[in-house]
């Protein structure tokens, strides 16, 4: 007992004894995980067009800083803590999509994947090559040809509800079958292929739209549907462009325009993020 005693004295006359030290990295802590989260915050604002909202609550807090905490105010400072509060609610109920969208990018950051990869390496490798490259033929193959596509692979976010909108099926990945859906003349040609598990398993599926993403005027409906996809799901959405012969590739909210079969090849096998 009596050893068990001195260790815990030893700890706590070293916490004490550096306590300036771990107050300072406390603050400094804090400083980064609060700017850390109100640059995602304007990010995420900034691509969907909700910068104005974004400033408005901005010069709220603001206010609410300097009326309650700063000047401490008796008779509007106790008012604004109960708005403050209770507006909490409200933001989660307006931007439930961008909190969500947030919270998303960072589980789907390169970190973490390199962090599953590590303990998946058995679906990783060559074997993930082989299965995606009929999707990098076909596509460079609808550039050439100029035949629209709009492609998305399914990442941890579950997928059911864009899938159900479309003609569900399973089928493994063929280059033929790809150039077949998207053929001008089909019916499915018009609404988004969907890839989970390695499997096509819909298509003809109708995606979110980015309205206020703000976006090159050139590109049409597909880009804004791939993008809007990405604004609300952790989707890979690859979009080959009728009128411009490219493709393209969205995620995490970003467009990623004209790549080549290269980049593709090594997005789909996980060697480069996107």
């Amino acid at each position: 007992m009596s050893i068990i005693y001195e260790i815990c004295r030893s700890v706590l006359d070293f916490f004490d004894k550096y306590r300036v030290i771990i107050d300072a990295a406390d603050v400094l802590l804090l400083i980064v995980i609060v700017a850390y989260i109100m640059y995602q915050v304007y990010k995420l604002m900034r691509r969907s067009g909700n910068m104005a909202i974004f400033k408005g609550i901005l010069t709220i807090i603001v206010v609410w800083l300097l009326v309650s905490q700063v000047f401490k105010m008796r008779f509007v400072g106790p008012i604004l803590d109960k708005v403050v509060s209770g507006s909490f609610i409200v933001l989660v109920i307006l931007f439930q999509n961008e909190i969500r969208h947030f919270l998303m990018a960072i589980g789907s950051s390169g970190g973490w994947r390199k962090f599953y990869k590590f303990f998946d390496r058995k679906n990783t490798g060559s074997s993930t090559n082989s299965v995606y490259d009929p999707v990098v033929k076909a596509c460079v193959s609808m550039a050439k040809s100029n035949t629209g596509a709009l492609i998305v692979i399914q990442q941890e976010m579950d997928l059911a509800r864009q899938i159900e909108s479309g003609d569900v099926f399973n089928a493994d990945i063929s280059e033929r079958l790809i150039e077949n859906i998207f053929f001008k003349n089909s019916p499915l040609h018009d609404g988004a292929m969907i890839i989970v598990d390695k499997k096509i398993v819909a298509a003809g599926c109708t995606l979110p739209i980015a309205h206020n993403a703000p976006i090159p005027k050139e590109l049409g409906l597909r880009h804004r549907s791939g993008l809007g996809m990405s604004m609300e799901t952790d989707a890979l959405v690859i979009i080959v462009s009728e009128e411009r012969g490219s493709i393209t590739v969205a995620h995490n909210s970003k467009l990623n325009l004209d790549i080549s079969s290269t980049d593709l090849e090594e997005i789909l096998s996980g060697k480069r993020n996107v």
